[in-house]
C-alpha cells in the first residue's frame, strides 16, 4: 500500500514537470512574445513603440502649428500674497517680559496714587470718625459717668471710639494744663493702646485701663501706669455746644507724655489681666 502511494505521488510530480515545461516552451516561441517584431514606418506616422499606438503627423515630419490662444500658468497664491515684517506681527520674549513689566509697574503706581489720594483727601462729611462726632447731652452723659457707690462707670461712644470719662481734680500742674481736651468736667479718651495700637477695655474692678496685648495699664484719666506703652493714652479735642451737647472732635487727636504727677487713684481693686 505504501508503494503504490508513493508511486502516485511521482507519477503526479512527473505529469506536473512535464506540464510546466510544455507551456514554458511554448510561451517562448511564440512570435513577439520574447522580442519586439520591428514595424515599418510610413512617412508622417509617429508609432509608439511602448504602447502600440500611432501618431499621425504631416509629411516631412512637422508638428502641427496650435492657432489656438496658450492658457496663462496658474498662479501661486502663496507668492503673491503681501509681505509682513516681523516688526508687525512678531513678540520677542524680551519684549513680552518687558510690556509685562511695564504694565504690572503702572497698575502699582496707579493703585498708590489713589490710595493716596484717598488718604489725604480732606473729610467734608460731618458724623463719623475723623470728624466732629455729637455724643448727645453733656448732662446726660455725666449722670452716667459715675455710679451710686461712687465709682467711674465710662461711657463709650462707638462713632468716635472715644470713653468719655469725668475729670475731677485740678487741671493746673498736671500734663493737661491749657489743652483744649477738658470741657464742662468731661474729656474723651481714644480706645487705641499707644504700645501697638490694640483696643484698651476699661477694668471696673482696678478703676482704669488695661491692654491685653502687651499689658500697658493706664489710670481712669489714661495717665500711663505700668507696661510697656510710651505715653499717656491720647484723647480728642472735646467741646461743649450751644444746646448743650457733648462734641468730640476725632479729628484732632492731643498727645501727653507720661504725667509726673497723676490725677487718678490707681489701682482700686483687682487689675483685670
Amino acid at each position: 500500500m505504501t508503494t503504490a502511494v508513493v508511486i502516485a505521488f511521482a507519477a503526479f510530480a512527473a505529469l506536473l514537470a512535464a506540464s510546466i515545461f510544455t507551456v514554458a516552451w511554448k510561451r517562448g516561441s511564440t512570435p513577439g512574445a520574447g522580442s519586439a517584431t520591428p514595424v515599418p514606418e510610413r512617412p508622417g506616422v509617429k508609432r509608439s513603440v511602448l504602447a502600440g499606438e500611432e501618431e499621425l503627423s504631416p509629411a516631412g515630419g512637422e508638428e502641427p502649428s496650435s492657432t489656438a490662444e496658450e492658457e496663462p500658468a496658474p498662479v501661486d497664491p502663496l507668492e503673491t500674497r503681501p509681505e509682513v515684517t516681523s516688526a508687525e506681527y512678531d513678540v520677542t520674549r524680551r519684549q513680552f517680559f518687558n510690556r509685562g513689566i511695564y504694565g504690572v509697574f503702572g497698575l502699582f503706581l496707579a493703585q498708590f496714587g489713589i490710595a493716596g489720594l484717598a488718604f489725604m483727601w480732606p473729610k467734608m462729611r460731618s458724623g463719623g470718625f475723623g470728624s466732629r462726632v455729637n455724643a448727645g447731652p453733656a448732662d446726660a452723659i455725666r449722670n452716667q459717668l459715675v455710679t451710686p457707690d461712687g465709682r467711674v462707670n465710662p461711657v463709650f461712644i462707638p462713632a468716635a471710639q472715644a470713653y468719655v470719662l469725668p475729670f475731677q481734680g485740678q487741671v493746673e500742674g498736671t500734663s493737661f494744663e491749657g489743652l483744649p481736651v477738658i470741657a464742662d468736667g468731661l474729656m474723651a479718651i481714644w480706645q487705641r493702646c499707644v504700645h501697638l495700637g490694640c483696643r484698651v477695655p476699661e477694668c471696673s474692678s482696678s478703676q482704669g485701663f488695661e491692654c491685653p496685648c502687651h499689658g500697658s495699664k493706664y489710670n481712669y484719666h489714661g495717665e500711663y501706669e505700668d507696661g510697656p506703652a510710651p505715653r499717656n493714652l491720647d484723647r480728642f479735642v472735646v467741646s461743649i455746644a450751644d444746646n448743650g451737647d457733648f462734641i468730640i472732635d476725632t479729628g484732632q487727636v492731643i498727645q501727653t507724655a507720661r504725667s509726673a504727677t497723676k490725677t487718678a487713684e490707681y489701682p482700686q481693686g483687682p487689675s483685670c489681666i
